[in-house]
């Protein structure tokens, strides 16, 4: 076969790898998203499930330890296998995963769903390795589109999909080939999700905001910018202190019991459901409703609670969460408008704990509307710049 053959040959199955891993990522996040939703809604119409905590907790521990011993290492497996490739990761750990997550929305844990996107997509695009050229830099171009993929399908935001990618596995291991790629990959991927109906949360559109360039205004963003980037790194030092308490429980299937006790006597004595889960309505209620001031602590609290004794998901909704009503909280001393201080604390608290700053921020720009974006830029690099050099996935 002629050298050109070869070339086309290889093109067209990068190009046929590209679009089977959007389809099969976004088909993925499509059901996740639906299933998701449906075990919230059970959930909230039989709140008794919520003492089951404890036991779901032990199932799942359970699980991993019978046939997810390969799995454990989560998002830290995916970005360790992108640095040094060496095993394509067990097609497993994405069943598991998305199985593993959907129990514990379904009985109450305070969880998100980025840190599932990202391994279930990473390991159907890592599949594709087999029928690919097997070198390292292949396997770098597969895994950071299949985490694009994950990202941008799952929360419907396509460019910080694929800016997400680029600085989670960092700025140096990218060339234009895989920029394109995983760009490619991102938008099919999202496209594929929508396909199925836009399950999408959607938030309020900003605009009619008062300018950022005036003293007051500036230094109200900067302010409310270092409380972001210091409840990152708060959130980020107590969960890794957690996953070290809980580590002294020898056996592993004792601490979920304890963690997820500790989530259920949270409900029983608040008498409310508003911090487990993703939270989802609480985040929407944030723009134009006063909530309590301390609901961003507890949902800090429970959700490194949650995610250090066992159970799966992410942290990246639960930081939504954090950073808004923490925004709704400064709306009562900053005089800049309570949605906007929202915007910026949704993002910002994510840019800090993840170390992803210009993703966040445009982010923000894709759910608020263009005009947000000079705001949650500046807060979002400060928030990163406060919030010390380690992040949740270091």
């Amino acid at each position: 076969m002629s050298l050109s053959a070869l070339s086309r040959n290889l093109i067209f199955r990068w190009l046929l790898s590209i679009v089977l891993i959007a389809f099969l990522v976004g088909s993925t996040s499509a059901l996740f998203l639906y299933l998701l939703n449906a075990v919230t809604n059970y959930r909230q119409q039989h709140l008794v499930l919520i003492y089951l905590l404890p036991l779901a907790g032990v199932f799942i521990v359970w699980l991993y330890q019978r046939y997810g011993s390969a799995s454990q290492g989560g998002n830290k497996l995916v970005l360790a296998e992108f640095k040094a490739p060496s095993a394509v990761l067990p097609f497993l750990m994405a069943p598991l995963i998305f199985v593993t997550t959907l129990i514990t929305h379904l009985f109450g844990g305070s969880a998100g769903r980025e840190g599932t996107a990202i391994q279930y997509g990473a390991t159907i695009a890592d599949q594709f390795s087999r029928f690919l050229p097997g070198s390292a830099e292949d396997r770098r171009t597969l895994l950071s589109c299949g985490i694009a993929a994950g990202f941008a399908s799952l929360f419907g935001t396509p460019w910080a999909g694929l800016f997400f990618a680029i600085e989670l596995v960092g700025w140096r291991y990218f060339n234009y080939k895989r920029l394109l790629a995983t760009m490619a990959t991102a938008f099919l991927a999202f496209y594929v999700c929508n396909i199925y109906g836009n399950q999408h949360t959607h938030y309020p559109q900003l605009t009619d905001l008062p300018t950022m360039w005036s003293w007051l205004h500036f230094g109200s963003l900067l302010l409310a910018a270092a409380f972001f980037g210091c409840t990152a790194y708060i959130f980020i030092q107590f969960n890794s202190y957690l996953h070290q308490a809980f580590s002294f429980i020898k056996q592993p299937l004792f601490r979920p019991i304890l963690g997820g006790s500790i989530v259920v006597a949270w409900v029983l004595l608040s008498h409310t459901t508003r911090h487990i889960g993703l939270g989802i309505p609480t985040l929407v209620s944030a723009f134009d409703s006063e909530l309590p001031a301390y609901d961003f602590a507890v949902k800090l609290i429970l959700t490194t609670i949650t995610l250090s004794c066992g159970f799966k998901g992410g942290e990246v909704t639960p930081l939504f969460f954090i950073g808004a009503t923490l925004g709704n909280a400064l709306a009562l001393f900053i005089p800049l408008p309570m949605a906007l201080l929202v915007a910026m604390g949704f993002v910002a608290v994510f840019a800090g704990s993840t170390k992803t700053p210009l993703a966040c921020a445009i982010m923000g720009a894709e759910l608020f509307g263009v005009d947000v974006l000079p705001w949650v830029l500046v807060a979002c690099v400060v928030a990163y710049v406060l919030s010390g050099k380690k992040s949740i996935y270091s």
